[in-house]
């Protein structure tokens, strides 16, 4: 992991990028304190995974669906499963 100020980076963008793709995630850091980190997605599933993961409004939803699956008594994911491998 590489760590880099704003400056550095706007200065050599294209450096940067390849280096994310190439060894890991670069932290962009202004005045002293990580800003941003510049990532190198693997597929088009990594950067969904990356987008959903950082998404208020996507984790707005599973909170509340989780809520939702709480309030109705629903089985918890594991409890779940555990029943159907016991049958």
């Amino acid at each position: 992991m590489r760590v880099a100020s704003v400056a550095e980076v706007k200065a050599k963008l294209s450096t940067y990028l390849k280096e994310a793709e190439e060894t890991g995630p670069v932290v962009i850091t202004r005045n002293g304190r990580a800003a941003a980190v510049l990532l190198a997605p693997v597929d088009d599933d990594d950067l969904e995974n990356l987008l959903l993961a950082r998404s208020p409004r996507f984790q707005a939803l599973l909170r509340r669906s989780r809520e939702s699956i709480r309030d109705a008594g629903a089985v918890p994911h594991a409890e779940f499963w555990k029943n159907v491998q016991q049958d």
